[in-house]
């Protein structure tokens, strides 16, 4: 599987943005796609996963009720909508995919096996 994210820039606090996370290659039948961030100076964290066939979704506390990941079976793609961004999620934005896994039990770095380029959010206040 190979991933492509998109749609990071430039925003100020409160606004939104969307990224995309398209997939090509293998059946994502059983996967599982998640975003992490690392922002400056610190570790990846998780973000939010998604079961690729039922489009169940998990979120990190950090995040919930912000940000809402979804997906487009006919594009392959995988959406992070985040509203009222603050300057604390500036970072970079990658997202990951697993080809089977179960969406409320992925939040590691090492469960995943695909990796994107990652797309930088810069939040200014």
């Amino acid at each position: 599987v190979q991933l492509q994210a998109c749609g990071g820039g430039l925003v100020q606090a409160g606004e939104s943005l969307r990224l995309s996370c398209t997939a090509s290659g293998d059946s994502l039948s059983s996967a599982v796609v998640g975003w992490f961030r690392q922002a400056p100076g610190k570790e990846r964290e998780y973000v939010a996963a998604i079961q690729w066939s039922n489009a169940r979704t998990d979120y990190a506390d950090s995040i919930k009720g912000r940000f809402t990941i979804s997906r487009e079976r006919v594009r392959r793609t995988v959406y992070l909508q985040m509203n009222s961004l603050k300057v604390e999620d500036t970072a970079v934005y990658y997202c990951a995919a697993v080809a089977e896994g179960d969406y409320n039990n992925c939040i590691r770095e090492d469960e995943y096996d695909y990796w994107g380029q990652g797309t930088l959010v810069t939040v200014s206040s």
